[in-house]
């Protein structure tokens, strides 16, 4: 492979949540830093954010469907005011979250966009990939590889608490808790009631409170109830048991704890009252935003320090975690295709590296890691396709390879009993090896592609073209989600 040299190009990252959504056009520069024949490892080398978009509300055609023709006016609008047009946009990503994420506003978002970027990813994120994107947008995960300190960082909007514990840049534990800032809605900067969620109730029911849509209420009636929310988010860092109104508004499975704890960052619409130096003294300051995101702000700052935890401040609280997407092309060999003729080429595939402390030893401890990686990420196995990404030892055995094959296959059943194709990324150098194995060990066709020699990372973005050269070279693009920070 020639040496590739410094590219520039022009991105476009958009969030779309709950509440709010938001537009930021970067310049990248993108360069393959490995050299010759080395494993081809695509890197942002430089970033700089041209134009951030105000912060808009979500709009919505009913509570979670995304007016996706509104989405496409605030971007034209945006690229007017940063004087560009959508020729000049080279790439761009769109990450849909919190309750917006579904397949149905995915698909209107991409038609909707066709027109306004050179080559989109549109992600919905499940919980907790929306909270590991939320610690790399925050500073969390840079924070963690720098200090060589554990970090959790919390990302609470409108609708979700997102967890997402950060070792060494690493991304190691994520949960979900179904407590927000927009659960319950008022006029804004009154104290009438204008909307109850379900987990709104849920908390209502547990804390012995009453209160209805229509209802007037004051500061010293709500305060106990947003006091047990914050409380049922601190709980989740302290154990994996719970019990109560925790375990009732756990949305997956909890975290781990298996790294001690003690630095935590808040990211999201309530980031900025956790880190204020007093809390809202008056219903009219509560709802000023029609939520109640400033008083669980201030109430979660009170339970984490009571609780002992130390809050260090992010670098991003409010504003866009995804700026952009990063892209650089490499033709590669020594891949192995066993595909129809009409599956490639693929796009916007996503990258699942499910091996972040190596590969295990057996197949069934093989197959449990990816299962778990697969549920942890909610994976719908009935849409997308995606790559499974193992940086793997520099040298394998046949035995280490033939086991490998067998644990991926037990590991994946789910996933390929929808007559997906198997797409495998391994940095080693035994993709054809791992392809032939995988065929000898499955007990019926399967729709395989392994490329080696290609270095990845999680939640990456793959598309793979065609084959050349009589099936011994495979085009692939690979597009890195770019943060802030």
């Amino acid at each position: 492979m020639p040496e590739s040299t410094n590219q520039q190009i022009t991105s476009v990252g958009i969030d779309i949540g709950t509440t709010t959504t938001q537009l930021v056009i970067s310049r990248l520069t993108i360069e393959n830093t490995a050299s010759g024949t080395l494993v081809p490892r695509v890197e942002i080398t430089d970033k700089e954010v041209i134009h951030r978009s105000q912060i808009y509300f979500t709009p919505l055609l009913d509570r979670d469907l995304i007016n996706a023709v509104a989405v496409s006016k605030i971007v034209e609008s945006e690229y007017q005011a940063a004087g560009l047009t959508p020729e000049m946009i080279d790439t761009g990503a769109v990450i849909i979250t919190g309750e917006t994420a579904k397949k149905e506003n995915a698909k209107a978002i991409i038609d909707a966009l066709a027109g306004f970027a050179g080559d989109f990813v549109v992600a919905t994120a499940g919980a907790n990939l929306e909270a590991i994107f939320a610690g790399k947008g925050s500073g969390a995960a840079l924070f963690s590889a720098q200090r060589h300190q554990v970090v959790v960082n919390i990302d609470v909007g409108g609708g979700t608490s997102n967890y997402a514990t950060f070792r060494e840049g690493k991304a190691v534990d994520s949960s979900c808790l179904n407590v927000g800032g927009h659960l319950i809605e008022f006029e804004r900067q009154g104290d009438r009631i204008t909307y109850i969620s379900e987990p709104a109730r849920i908390a209502l029911q547990a804390t012995g409170q009453r209160l209805q849509v229509g209802e007037r209420v004051t500061l010293a009636q709500f305060r106990p109830l947003v006091k047990a929310m914050a409380e049922c988010v601190v709980e989740v860092l302290k154990t994996s048991i719970h019990a109560g109104l925790t375990k009732e508004l756990l949305m997956t499975p909890p975290l781990q704890l298996e790294h001690p704890i003690r630095k935590v960052m808040i990211s999201g619409g309530v980031a900025d009252y956790v880190y204020a130096s007093n809390g809202p003294a008056t219903m009219a300051e509560v709802t000023a935003f029609g939520d109640f995101g400033p008083l669980l702000g201030w109430e979660l700052k009170v339970s984490l320090e009571t609780a002992g935890f130390v809050l260090e401040k992010p670098n991003e609280t409010v504003r866009a975690t995804v700026i952009g997407t990063g892209t650089q092309s490499v033709n590669l060999s020594g891949s192995t295709i066993h595909l129809q003729e009409n599956t490639l080429p693929l796009r916007n595939v996503m990258v699942i590296s499910p091996f972040t402390a190596g590969i295990p030893d057996t197949p069934i401890s093989i197959a449990e890691v990816v299962k778990n990686e697969i549920l942890r990420l909610q994976v719908d196995h009935s849409e997308g396709v995606i790559a499974l990404a193992m940086k793997g030892p520099r040298t394998m055995s046949f035995a280490d390879i033939n086991g490998l094959a067998q644990g991926l296959l037990w590991g994946l059943e789910d996933y390929l009993c929808t007559d997906k194709p198997l797409i495998l990324v391994i940095e080693a150098d035994c993709g054809k090896v791992l392809g032939q194995c995988i065929n000898a060990l499955a007990n019926r066709h399967l729709e395989l592609v392994c490329i080696d020699q290609l270095e990845v990372e999680n939640c990456d973005y793959i598309d793979i073209g065609k084959p050349l050269m009589g099936g011994r070279v495979v085009p692939v693009v690979l597009k890195t989600l770019v943060f802030n920070r």
